[in-house]
């Protein structure tokens, strides 16, 4: 967390304007005097609106959250109603949870108006809202969006020097064959488990189980990413508990340094997001004990049902991942790895039409695309190359997939720089360079990848010619990387990084 890149500070300036934004939200809320559950509500609801918010523009932001209202206000609605009414409640929770997973479908804002909703419901039961309390919640709700839309949009509009990172677009498929469809099954049948086993440990903190399934699935689309988050949910949980019984158990629920501390732990909660789950959930933790603090109901063995009921979650989930409709660690890496190397394939192409005299022909879109989809590639990877993956042998072929396409990747750069200089020469020997990458592509993504040693691309590479300027240094650059990468992805059925 401390020495992770920060370019630009961007963690840091949008970690302090959630402090500003969720801060100047909860005082709307006292200020309108409403409730102590009316505005705590509002808090969350203004730091979910600006953790969960990530079009890739900031206009697509602005509609994502004038949108979170249409899906927040009838599950507070839907919430509230069903308070006491226990069958009806979990069986609306459950669709809630069904609904918020499959619309992630549609990309960056399903994402967010599914947490949205989720977290609405989840909120409601963490503060036990009750019917007659739905009006003043839905307007603390309503003015902390415009106070979070407010800070984000006019305050501080970070977005508008700074552009979101785009996301690269999900792996295609139809009914089951479709990820988002299986997790969706997925996560309503753990949240199921975790719902009865959560309410067999507390009638009244059952939702901690629930939630902790729920965000095990967020931003995971494999069995390994899946069962990777959920140790770290645990171990964030842990810690945080520890830190909580030393820090928000001695304070008795005291308003000024417990606003100060929840503000720390949204900074944390911010600042940690993108680089470290276990510390995003050790803030979470102790920004929830800090909350029991306020509402006098904080004491050691609410922390440890706490702990239980993470523990109920995490093993639900692993469960579900395991035995229902599994979305295998192998099949994911495959179908990311071979997108980026068809990536690969297409930027040299459209490089040799370029320097053929095409001017119609881009490579700069492809070399582009290349960086999102290593960035995907390396998240698919991240259980192969956990320090507590067992299988050595995958770790190192993990490791060396991944330096290989970032080396392919610096080759692509290169290329495109070079294919934009209108002096640039092409002749020849870069064609037929060029056709042995595509053809080396073609033999890696191929079904036939596991074909037998001193095959396809790795027997290319003793044809490799001597480069020639700077086009060719760069086209026979990925020829090399491309047969390097053979090996790794050519391995027995048995234990196989990727499968076709």
């Amino acid at each position: 967390m401390f020495v992770a890149p920060d370019p630009g500070l961007l963690r840091l300036r949008t970690s302090l304007r959630a402090v500003v934004g969720v801060g100047l939200a909860v005082a709307v809320a006292e200020v309108a005097g409403l409730s102590l559950t009316a505005s705590l509500t509002g808090g969350l609801a203004a730091m979910l609106a600006l953790f969960t918010v990530t079009d890739a523009t900031v206009r697509a932001q602005r509609v994502t959250t004038a949108l979170l209202p249409t899906a927040g206000f009838p599950v507070l609605a839907l919430a509230t109603t069903l308070h006491g009414v226990t069958p009806v409640r979990d069986a609306a929770f459950l669709l809630v949870v069904f609904c918020g997973v499959y619309a992630r479908r549609w990309g960056p804002r399903g994402h967010a108006l599914g947490i949205f909703a989720f977290m609405n419901f989840f909120i409601t039961q963490f503060l036990h809202a009750r019917p007659e309390q739905l009006p003043e919640i839905c307007v603390a709700v309503g003015l902390a969006l415009l106070v979070a839309g407010g800070v984000r949009f006019v305050l501080w509009p970070i977005e508008r020097r700074t552009p979101p990172a785009p996301q690269p677009p999900p792996l295609p498929g139809t009914g089951l064959a479709r990820v988002t469809t299986r997790q969706a099954i997925q996560a309503t049948a753990a949240c199921a488990v975790a719902l009865s086993l959560g309410q067999v440990l507390s009638e009244e903190r059952w939702y901690w189980a629930v939630g902790t399934t729920w965000w095990i699935f967020v931003n995971t689309a494999s069995r390994g990413e899946t069962l990777v988050r959920g140790f770290r949910r645990v171990l964030g949980t842990v810690i945080g508990i520890a830190a909580g019984m030393l820090i928000a158990i001695p304070l008795h629920g005291a308003p000024a340094p417990t606003a100060a501390l929840v503000a720390l732990c949204v900074f944390g909660i911010f600042y940690t997001a993108a680089v470290s789950y276990s510390w995003m959930i050790l803030a979470v933790t102790v920004m929830a004990g800090l909350l029991y603090g306020l509402l006098g109901v904080l004491d050691t063995g609410l922390l440890v049902l706490r702990l239980e009921e993470t523990a109920v979650g995490a093993v639900c989930a692993a469960l579900a991942v395991l035995l229902v409709l599994p979305v295998t660690t192998h099949a994911t890496n495959d179908a990311w790895i071979q997108r980026a190397l068809h990536c690969v394939r297409a930027a040299t192409s459209a490089s040799l039409r370029r320097l053929a005299g095409d001017p119609e022909a881009d490579p700069s879109p492809h070399a582009a695309e290349l960086e999102l989809l290593l960035g995907r590639v390396r998240l698919s990877l991240a259980p192969l190359v956990h320090p507590l993956n067992p299988y050595r042998a995958r770790k190192a072929r993990a490791r060396r997939v991944i330096a290989l396409l970032d080396e392919c990747a610096d080759e692509v750069r290169g290329l495109v720089r070079v294919a934009a200089d209108p002096a640039a020469s092409h002749d020849a020997r870069l064609a037929a360079a060029c056709w042995r990458v595509e053809a080396a592509v073609e033999a890696l993504t191929s079904p036939a990848a596991g074909r037998a040693p001193g095959t396809g691309a790795s027997a290319g590479a003793r044809a490799v010619p001597e480069p020639g300027g700077p086009v060719l240094t760069h086209v026979t650059g990925l020829e090399r990387l491309l047969a390097a990468l053979d090996e790794p992805l050519r391995t027995p059925p048995t234990s196989r990084l990727v499968r076709s």
